[in-house]
């Protein structure tokens, strides 16, 4: 079995967000491990799949007197064939 990865072969791409930059809308711990989840279950189980590309974005707050800054990452992963929307669904 041939185990080269290349982006010719990637039919499907899902894109999985961990973190947030919108200051009304913080991630908890939680939604943090479920967003990590759902991306480590696309990297580790049928089918594998590979990030080909990752999104960095941050921002930065003025909240009162304090700065908050914020980041998330999207990464893009990519697949051989069609996966679930979601894990589980």
């Amino acid at each position: 079995m041939n185990k080269d990865f290349t982006l010719a072969d990637v039919r499907c791409i899902r894109k999985v967000t961990v973190g947030s930059t919108n200051p009304n809308m913080q991630t908890s711990d939680e939604e943090r491990e479920k967003q990590l989840a759902v991306l480590n279950h696309y990297l580790n189980d049928f089918p594998r799949g590979r990030i080909i590309g990752k999104d960095i974005n941050f921002g930065v707050y003025a909240v009162g007197e304090h700065q908050v800054v914020m980041q998330s990452t999207t990464y893009h992963v990519g697949f051989h064939r069609m996966v679930d929307e979601e894990p589980g669904s």
